[in-house]
């Protein structure tokens, strides 16, 4: 959720990354970076790896959530207010510094496959649309991104050197130095001198070093034992201009956030600024305004008189087998509707879908799939129970899920209305289905017809562009009452 995964410990909840850009609304994904700095900035959180700027034109990466949808206007759109949220008009002892990645756009993988893996370390630009995924780049430079970090991909058949961008000098220092005009702390992704080193496997460790600190890496992460790359130093007095400007940049920061002169926190007013009741009623609006109203044809919706409903929140841990029995089949109270505990005594089922894509970790090169069946649903099960009784089909869009397995030309009129939401809670999708809040979301990403027409995709291509044939529900689509 939002304000942080960490919804448990009481900060303030929000839709996911993927469902801030669902709001389609620069003026609350600003109210939210601008709440939660206050509530992370009171426990002495002041800097953080986030928010990626990658754009969701590959629907089998597994990291589509964190992203700000397909298009790069509005991801641009929402970068600038998450940074500008965060951090204020320039860094101070209010702010929170960003970490902007994963530059120049991870998003553009080669099938799916994420690059913290040898089969996965080709970024590929079938469509030429390299400057497209750094628009959102330049928004959040524009706005004063402290930090950047480059993923560690390389850059497949393009005009710069086929080396993971953490030792690219020319994507680095010519490109986001130089065009771009980036003045910050470049912040190398997490081990990409031992564990990732694409292109560049068969250098030594110390001419790694020597290699990432002339491309622009001003900060490695993920390795806490800095032996090698101080030998390093030793034997290439030559870099050491390089590590001065390193030093520089890192200590400009913690002076800027005021650490030196007040790394303290005050307990009293952190108790007051978290969870802080202001905070928490925002959360829940925004929440709200995530959630996208894509189909309701036959105008069911909302929801206004008494009704039975069978509500089951359907959500399988990740397997190969998924089991053949329920979700959780939710009874809360919600005045006008009565929550039944089966199909049969119900006038309607709300079957709410949240699909699970092959997690990134462990992972092997087994294809990615984004339909259904590969995605912890038994469809068998789902195909069984919507033909029971009216539905209404909710869908937590963590990826672009193709859903032709229950939802397609024999099974449509099974279904009163079909929704998509992202990271939210019960309430905010039962205040959606009765009409006690009007609908206004607008899908971010384009959602395939089915999973044949994600294999012809080009990876760096929104899906709004990949042809007539290629949507299911378009991106910026979405309806209200």
């Amino acid at each position: 959720m939002g304000a942080t995964a960490s919804a448990s410990v009481g900060f303030s909840k929000w839709p996911s990354e993927i469902g801030l850009a669902a709001m389609n609304d620069k003026e609350t994904v600003r109210q939210f970076a601008d709440m939660a700095r206050q509530e992370w900035a009171s426990v002495g959180l002041r800097k953080g790896y986030m928010y990626m700027a990658d754009l969701a034109t590959e629907p089998r990466w597994q990291r589509i959530e964190g992203t700000f949808g397909e298009d790069p206007q509005l991801a641009a759109e929402t970068m600038e207010q998450i940074v500008l949220g965060f951090q204020g008009e320039q860094l101070g002892n209010q702010s929170i510094a960003l970490t902007t990645k994963h530059f120049p756009g991870g998003g553009a993988t080669y099938k799916g496959f994420d690059p913290h893996y040898t089969y996965g370390r080709n970024a590929v630009f079938p469509g030429n649309r390299l400057e497209e995924n750094m628009l959102p780049f330049k928004a959040a430079i524009n706005a004063g991104t402290s930090s950047i970090m480059p993923y560690y991909s390389l850059p497949k058949d393009t005009e710069y050197e086929e080396v993971a961008y953490a030792y690219n000098k020319g994507i680095l220092r010519d490109l986001l130095r130089g065009e771009l005009g980036f003045t910050g702390i470049i912040n190398s992704d997490t081990g990409p001198i031992e564990s990732m080193p694409w292109g560049v496997d068969s250098l030594t460790i110390e001419k790694r070093y020597v290699k990432a600190l002339e491309a622009g890496v001003n900060l490695f992460a993920g390795n806490a034992d800095p032996s090698l790359l101080i030998q390093t130093i030793k034997q290439h007095p030559e870099v050491m201009p390089l590590v001065n400007e390193s030093a520089e940049l890192l200590a400009k920061e913690l002076f800027d956030l005021g650490l030196f002169e007040n790394p303290y926190v005050n307990v009293d007013q952190a108790a007051q600024t978290v969870g802080k009741a202001e905070f928490v009623a925002a959360g829940k609006a925004a929440q709200r305004k995530s959630v996208v109203l894509l189909r309701n044809e036959q105008k069911q919706l909302p929801i206004t008189k008494p009704t039975k409903v069978y509500f089951e929140d359907y959500q399988k841990p990740y397997s190969k087998k998924v089991d053949n029995l329920p979700g959780n089949v939710i009874t809360a109270q919600y005045e006008g509707l009565e929550f039944v505990n089966t199909p049969e005594e119900a006038d309607v089922i709300l079957l709410w879908l949240k699909p699970a894509i092959r997690p990134l970790f462990p992972a092997d090169q087994s294809p990615l799939q984004v339909n259904l069946s590969s995605a912890a649903v038994n469809v068998d099960y789902i195909n069984q129970l919507t033909a029971k009784k009216p539905t209404i089909l909710a869908v937590n869009y963590s990826n672009p899920f193709a859903i032709d397995e229950i939802y397609n030309n024999d099974t449509q009129n099974r279904f009163i209305g079909v929704i998509g939401t992202f990271g939210v809670e019960n309430e905010a999708l039962l205040d959606i289905v009765t009409g006690k809040v009007k609908p206004s979301g607008k899908m971010p990403f384009t959602t395939p017809i089915n999973q044949a027409a994600v294999e012809k995709n080009k990876e760096d291509v929104p899906g709004y562009d990949e042809g007539p044939e290629y949507p299911l529900f378009k991106f910026g689509e979405g309806l209200t009452y």
